[in-house]
């Protein structure tokens, strides 16, 4: 549950409680920053957009994102900012790979949080949900990267390579395939003709790579 403090208007000194916000983080999970309890809110100041944003880190896959600044609004009229606990989270640079972590692929979230781990791996860290959703399964983006999460039972198609490279194409990214069925014999060919890599997410939620492609980038992201 997310914690409720205590916060006191420094203008009108009325007594409020605040609890903060969930929000969804690209895995599913919610992600909810944490009231300092010894913190003292302060009047929001002039809008700026770096001072309407925090960065925190979801507990279940280690994504960081930016979500918006904790802040309560008092009847007088005054925006109090609430103080966060603990450091701010910060983005590792693109050579700083975590070492590898997995979650067992049971549910189609938890296939998007194997994936996300994965891309983690890889270097990217901005990964969020796609902004184009895909035509089945879940779209995730990152800067550069287009991932396709594809949790259903039946093995992917050609189509479904095709639609997902002029997708990314259309972005100047790359575009990753993540299956947990597998993939049809012509969808494979489909992937080493256009490039595009084909991951096959295993019970354990450890991307194996199926084609050329995905077997360069698992290399040289190791």
């Amino acid at each position: 549950m997310p914690e409720s403090v205590p916060v006191r208007c420094p203008d009108c000194r009325r007594a409020h409680r605040y609890t903060a916000p969930s929000y969804p983080c690209a895995c599913g999970a919610p992600v909810a920053p944490v009231p300092d309890p010894d913190g003292v809110p302060r009047p929001a100041g002039p809008r700026s957009w770096q001072d309407e944003w925090i960065s925190l880190r979801c507990g279940s896959c280690g994504l960081d994102g930016e979500w918006p600044r904790p802040e309560l609004g008092c009847p007088c009229g005054t925006v109090l900012r609430i103080p966060v606990a603990g450091p701010r989270a910060s983005v590792p640079g693109p050579d700083e790979r975590p070492a590898p972590h997995t979650v067992p692929v049971r549910t189609a979230r938890d296939a998007v949080t194997a994936t996300v781990l994965y891309l983690r791996r890889l270097g990217h860290q901005d990964v969020r949900r796609a902004g184009r959703l895909p035509p089945s399964g879940i779209g995730l983006a990152g800067r550069g990267v287009l991932a396709h999460v594809d949790p259903s039972a039946r093995p992917a198609t050609p189509r479904d390579v095709e639609c997902l490279w002029l997708t990314a194409l259309s972005e100047s990214a790359a575009g990753l395939y993540f299956s947990v069925t597998g993939y049809a014999e012509e969808a494979v060919g489909r992937a080493d003709a256009l490039g595009v890599p084909l991951f096959l997410l295993d019970p354990a939620g450890t991307p194996r790579p199926v084609n050329g492609p995905a077997e360069a980038l698992d290399a040289d992201g190791a």
